[in-house]
């Protein structure tokens, strides 16, 4: 690890969480307040579309120094939407015939996190009501 890629992933999660923040938004205030979170839907989606089209490139046409992959894979797409490497990473599993990897790592990252969510949720109502 060095300071030169903790400053690439820095900058660039900066740039796609603002990103994020302004699609997000833009959508809900354009659905007009919408309950179901159509926002971070098109964020993640539009997130696992981009990093599969980069990735594409970045194997096929070497289109990316290493460390602009850094920045852009993990800083602004990591700032965008870590879903998207949720389901980078999922498809290289499945790529690579990787299959009960790949259905471990859906149902632990969804099951999983979602329980986290709620432990979390709960622990802090019993702490501070």
């Amino acid at each position: 690890m060095n300071g030169m890629n903790i400053l690439l992933v820095g900058i660039g999660g900066l740039i796609g969480s603002i990103f994020r923040f302004l699609t997000i938004t833009i959508f809900f205030n354009f659905l007009n307040y919408p309950t179901f979170p159509y926002g971070t839907l098109i964020v993640n989606v539009f997130g696992c579309f981009v990093i599969g089209l980069l990735s594409s490139l970045a194997e096929t046409r070497e289109a990316f120094t290493p460390a602009l992959r850094t920045f852009l894979f993990i800083g602004v797409l990591g700032g965008f939407t870590t879903f998207s490497s949720f389901g980078y990473e999922t498809f290289n599993l499945l790529r690579s015939a990787s299959f009960f990897p790949a259905a471990m790592n859906i149902v632990l990252q969804v099951f999983v996190g979602l329980g986290a969510v709620w432990a979390g949720f709960t622990l802090s109502r019993l702490i501070w009501g």
